[in-house]
């Protein structure tokens, strides 16, 4: 049985490891492994997601049992949303291990996130994507378009160059 919840701090283990575990194959031959460890340290730190989830950041889990998937192993992925401006929400992260991609697991957290904004007066979701991500057609896939382009410079001489998608809600 597939289940979403809302995630707690208690969870923020959870999602350093699901993180920790796709990040190298999502984006190993993207961008360099100095640039993995230092998006991981910088977004998925215990302080970090602290932050994200205390300043408004909902974060959602994704999990594949009967029960209150409390234990970490049974966590399959994990969604985040904020709110960007009046009406404008934004799908900071999804991420869903290897084994469950493809089942309907990513789907189901993008449902979740859109609910939540629409449920918060949310128009519209948007999301950056790095432009050599191949999730780009999974987000074509559920409705949602390209809208821009932007490079976003980092510390350390890194940079996201990325896609930013939207879909009205």
């Amino acid at each position: 049985m597939v289940m979403i919840r809302i995630a707690t701090l208690d969870d923020i283990p959870a999602i350093q490891q699901i993180a920790y575990n796709t990040w190298p194959s999502t984006y190993g031959a993207i961008i360099s492994e100095e640039q993995i460890n230092y998006m991981l340290d910088l977004m998925y730190s215990t302080e970090s997601l602290v932050q994200q989830m205390t300043k408004g950041h909902q974060f959602y889990l994704f999990a594949k049992s009967d029960s209150a998937a409390t234990k970490e192993n049974e966590i399959m992925g994990f969604a985040s949303v904020s709110t960007e401006l009046d009406g404008i929400f934004k799908l900071n992260k999804l991420y869903i291990v290897p084994e469950a991609q493809k089942t309907g697991a990513g789907k189901a957290l993008l449902t979740a996130v859109k609910d939540y904004a629409v449920q918060n007066g949310g128009k519209k979701l948007i999301l950056q994507v790095n432009k050599q991500n191949p999730a780009i057609e999974f987000y074509k896939r559920q409705g949602l378009s390209i809208l821009s382009e932007n490079i976003f410079e980092l510390e350390k001489g890194f940079v996201m160059d990325d896609f930013i998608m939207g879909i009205d809600l």
